[in-house]
């Protein structure tokens, strides 16, 4: 299926205006163009946001937005959410259109996560703020005041990638018995799950809103040195993956990094996990939560919505 009509003429777009792509930008011009490029969107209606601080095992705070669908936060299940930009862009400002819409499409609390990003804080911080925001939401210490035994993770692309080393880990630290909240999902939206490139990327589709230099280039930025590509918490594609919970993935068909999504789904299922898949027909890497832009886009949102819904239920199973 060709791209998405809409995706195409922005591609044409952005190739006239000249501008160049963000890895050939200093990191900061790039973090402000993709900042503004998701600010422009209008913000989905939702009962209540509250921003919240974060403290982490280092001492540092990191900011974090807690979306509360509902009146009865006491009610909701949680969801802790890690946006995307490669390890190196996107923020909680960048995603809070993505946030609220699967809010309210799920019915849980959100709480998006703005953690340390390379390359002033290089693998692990961004691993170690996941988990901590994670054991600080459930902990009566973060006063969210909703229900922190039903809990789920999720992200896209690189916070997908965070998202599964949580869950990894949260397993991890279960089987050595220091304990940790039992997780009833893991929602990866075209998610980051291998720094090999030479199998985790479709060229049939470089260029198209990701360019494999581009790819590289937030991998260097993320990792300490090269040997750290091989750390299960950032290469999960060769992690042992019995045991962790349910899973959901969308994709996008004209995604160049479709394929890590694709092996992953496939590797949990042959470690005995439960994953469903959701594929968007014609449509990019980006495109989630983006549907004031594209038509297309809700089907994904409303199928994590429900996964996310049932899995999180009263008395659902992990």
């Amino acid at each position: 299926m060709p791209i998405d009509p809409i995706a195409q003429k922005m591609l044409d777009d952005a190739k006239a205006s000249g501008r160049p792509n963000a890895h050939l930008l200093p990191v900061p011009v790039a973090r402000e163009n993709f900042e503004n490029t998701f600010g422009a969107l209008a913000k989905p209606d939702i009962h209540r946001v509250v921003d919240v601080e974060i403290p982490t095992r280092d001492g540092v705070g990191v900011p974090g937005r807690l979306y509360l669908p509902a009146e009865q936060a006491a009610d909701l299940p949680l969801v802790v959410y890690y946006h995307g930009g490669g390890w190196l862009l996107g923020s909680i400002d960048s995603h809070d259109v993505a946030t609220r819409l699967l809010a309210n499409a799920s019915g849980a609390a959100v709480l998006s996560v703005g953690y340390r990003r390379g390359p002033e804080s290089r693998f692990p911080t961004a691993v170690n703020d996941a988990v901590d925001a994670l054991n600080w939401a459930v902990s009566a210490d973060s006063g969210l005041g909703v229900d922190t035994g039903r809990v789920a993770v999720a992200g896209d692309s690189a916070g997908g990638n965070l998202a599964a080393a949580v869950a990894l880990h949260v397993r991890d630290s279960i089987r050595r018995g220091d304990g940790g909240p039992q997780l009833r999902h893991q929602l990866l939206v075209y998610p980051v799950t291998t720094t090999d490139l030479a199998r985790g990327m479709d060229p049939a589709y470089d260029g198209v809103m990701l360019e494999r230099d581009e790819l590289q280039w937030h991998q260097d930025n993320y990792l300490a040195d090269p040997s750290a590509a091989a750390d299960p918490l950032v290469n999960m594609l060769d992690a042992e993956l019995a045991g962790l919970p349910d899973a959901t993935v969308i994709l996008a068909e004209c995604d160049p990094i479709r394929p890590q999504g694709e092996l992953y789904a496939k590797a949990l299922a042959a470690a005995g996990v439960a994953v469903e898949t959701h594929e968007t027909p014609g449509m990019v890497h980006g495109f989630f939560g983006l549907d004031e832009v594209f038509p297309t886009a809700g089907g994904a949102m409303t199928f994590a919505g429900e996964r996310l819904a049932a899995a999180l239920a009263t008395g659902a199973h992990r």
